[in-house]
């Protein structure tokens, strides 16, 4: 892949669903962009963590921040990068659903910063972050 030439969504669904854990969360691409991702994953009744209240365990969110955030670096480096630091917020409990998310670059380099939003499927946010990964450029 050369520098300006953008993956297709269909290149980095089939890269991303080569990890078994992207595969069991139910990853699909929904489109990639200049800097941006936007994924989805499908509920599994694995992820519940309250049985009682139904509620979404916060790794699952977290997970999905790290790896939309991770993932919206692809159109520059046409690869998942290494994760150096990550935060999460959480705004509202996940409860049983799909769950969608939002990916962009904030900054590009030898260390690349990019930010997430999870949302349920109502379009309520759920969680957001911004983790810093370590992009250096592939040696010649």
């Amino acid at each position: 892949m050369s520098e300006n030439t953008l993956p297709s969504k269909e290149d980095v669904q089939a890269r991303l669903r080569r990890g078994p854990y992207h595969q069991w969360l139910g990853i699909e691409v929904l489109s990639v962009g200049e800097g941006e991702i936007e994924l989805s994953a499908k509920w599994r009744e694995e992820w519940v963590v309250n049985p009682e209240g139904g509620y979404t365990h916060g790794g699952i969110l977290a997970a999905l921040v790290d790896l939309t955030a991770d993932w919206a670096l692809v159109s520059q480096t046409g690869r998942g990068v290494p994760t150096i630091d990550l935060r999460v917020d959480y705004h509202r409990p996940a409860m049983r659903g799909d769950l969608r998310a939002k990916g962009k670059v904030i900054k590009a380099g030898s260390i690349s910063i990019a930010e997430a939003y999870v949302y349920d499927s109502e379009g309520k946010l759920l969680a957001s972050g911004r983790g810093a990964y370590s992009t250096p450029k592939p040696k010649a």
